[in-house]
Parts: structure tokens; C-alpha cells; sequence
């Protein structure tokens, strides 16, 4: 087994044992980069990427 692969079990380890920090983390990480995003545009695409982070919140929450 490479060091990889020990990292990797480790990881898939902790997420299972604590699937609502994880799922906690993911929301306010999608919160920050939409919040970045709509500034860098100037709020030019604030519509469609309010869009998007509502399609990453789904997509981790399945």
C-alpha cells in the first residue's frame, strides 16, 4: 500500500466519523469562494454564481 493510499483510508476514515463538521466545512468553503468570486466580478455575475454554489451545496450534500 502506498502512502497514498494510507492518507487516502485515513481521510475517508474521518469523514465517516464526523460527516456533519465535514458537511459544516464544505458549506462556509462554498460560502467563502461564491463570496470571492461575486467580488472579483464586481458583482457583475452574482446571479449565476449564487447558482453555482447552490449546485456544489447539493452535490455534497448527496
Amino acid at each position: 500500500m502506498g502512502l497514498l493510499d494510507d492518507v487516502k483510508g485515513k481521510v475517508d476514515d474521518l469523514v465517516s466519523q464526523n460527516p456533519d463538521k465535514v458537511e459544516e466545512l464544505s458549506d462556509q468553503g462554498i460560502a467563502k469562494a461564491t463570496e470571492v468570486a461575486d467580488s472579483a466580478s464586481g458583482g457583475k455575475f452574482g446571479e449565476q454564481i449564487d447558482a453555482a454554489g447552490q449546485k456544489a451545496d447539493e452535490a455534497i450534500g448527496e
